[in-house]
């Protein structure tokens, strides 16, 4: 049977996995922001990356209030750091909006598999709320971005 200590290091594991895909998102939307050249969706995608980091700061604080008071700055996970520079790239050779929104729809993808991976886990009841309720943001951004990538296609 799990102690409180396995069950708190589980937890830890599990957030810490989420807030490197928040930082992952949080500096994806920010540099596909940059690049965007619909004003409109500049402004969501700017908008996305703050929330993002509001999100991050909401699990640390979890993480803070159940006793981990040493949070290892981190810089996103692997994947994401290729995928961001790959977007640079595109960006950089011209790449327009329809790229961009569907490179950032593949970051959104990943998002969605890490909350619905921590939501299979067993979460105490205050953040298993938090946890939906920013999964639930996450999805309607990831609908957002599909929108307006698909929009873009059919221009």
């Amino acid at each position: 049977m799990p102690t409180d200590s396995d069950k708190r290091n589980e937890m830890y594991l599990a957030l810490t996995a989420v807030i490197n895909i928040l930082i992952d998102g949080q500096k994806g939307f920010a540099e596909v922001g940059e690049h965007l050249k619909d004003p409109t969706l500049k402004r969501y995608f700017l908008a996305e990356s703050l929330k993002r980091a509001q999100f991050r700061g909401d699990l640390e604080e979890v993480l803070h209030q159940n006793g981990v008071h040493d949070i290892k700055e981190s810089s996103g996970t692997t994947v994401g750091a290729l995928h961001r520079v790959w977007s640079d790239l595109k960006a950089k050779l011209g790449a327009g909006d329809q790229t961009l929104l569907a490179t950032a729809e593949e970051g959104e993808d990943a998002a969605k598999d890490a909350y619905a991976d921590i939501l299979r886990q067993d979460l105490p009841l205050p953040v298993r709320q938090i946890l939906a309720e920013q999964q639930d943001h996450i999805l309607t951004a990831h609908e957002y971005v599909k929108a307006h990538r698909d929009q873009s296609v059919s221009k």
